[in-house]
């Protein structure tokens, strides 16, 4: 099976300032994304990004490649498309988006997502998911839910929960630390793309459920294309998104 790894990286960052430079134990830490990304086995890894600071800090990186890309792109998958023209890609060439703020995902998720992807080939995108097993993630809009039909094609994503089962989410149980959530599905934020698609994608309009939602998934849902998922086989740790979350990484690696 062969693959291409695409991690977007923007300097700027609401709640972390920097964000890919933050330095995690003497490495950066879209330095150590990357590592993960290149222990996953794909045939070549690419960081794209919009800013030449990322450039500078991973040019001491021989294994890699590192792509400029425009500003004016709103979000990750738009910039994967650029880069896909820019390489000059073939149109069945498999494209996985890893984030540039999990320094800690397993490398067996990166190929698992590619190997769906190439597996289903009526599908135009995979992804990962994984049982919920708190309570605290069953009413949580930051831990974004997705259905599936039997075939494991997405039917919908989103901060609400869903499937709703009407005979025990009331809220006098939503703080029932004993709730039954075996039925919910947590999505895992990592996507593999046919550069054939990515083309497409750039050309469709924003849907109405992602700008109510804010998960750019739904625009495809939305477009009529099928997202395959899968349940992941290794859980990936959360990424770095507060200076909390910074500190949780360098902990983990410093034991």
């Amino acid at each position: 099976m062969s693959f291409i790894v695409v991690i977007p990286s923007r300097y700027h960052s609401t709640r972390l300032p920097a964000k890919p430079l933050l330095d995690i134990l003497g490495k950066t830490m879209i330095e150590r994304v990357t590592q993960q990304a290149l222990k996953s086995g794909a045939k070549q890894v690419i960081v794209a990004t919009d800013d030449q600071r990322i450039v500078d800090a991973l040019k001491h990186i021989k294994k890699i490649d590192v792509c400029m890309t425009s500003k004016e792109h709103q979000s990750g998958t738009d910039r994967l498309a650029e880069v896909c023209q820019q390489f000059n890609f073939a149109d069945d060439e498999i494209i996985v988006n890893v984030q540039g703020d999990e320094p800690l995902i397993p490398p067996s998720v990166i190929k698992q997502v590619a190997s769906n992807l190439q597996q289903n080939s009526h599908a135009s995108v995979a992804t990962l998911s994984a049982p919920i097993d708190e309570v605290d993630d069953v009413f949580n809009v930051n831990a974004v839910k997705v259905v599936c039909d039997k075939n494991n094609m997405a039917l919908y994503f989103s901060r609400a929960t869903i499937p709703w089962d009407r005979d025990h989410f009331s809220l006098e149980n939503q703080t029932d630390k004993s709730l039954n959530c075996t039925a919910l599905r947590r999505h895992i934020g990592i996507y593999a793309y046919r550069v054939s698609f990515l083309q497409e994608y750039a050309t469709l309009s924003v849907s109405p459920l992602e700008l109510i939602e804010k998960l750019e998934q739904l625009r495809v849902l939305w477009h009529g294309f099928k997202i395959h998922v899968e349940q992941a086989k290794e859980i990936p740790p959360p990424g770095i998104d507060t200076q909390d979350d910074l500190q949780r990484v360098i902990d983990f690696l410093s034991n």
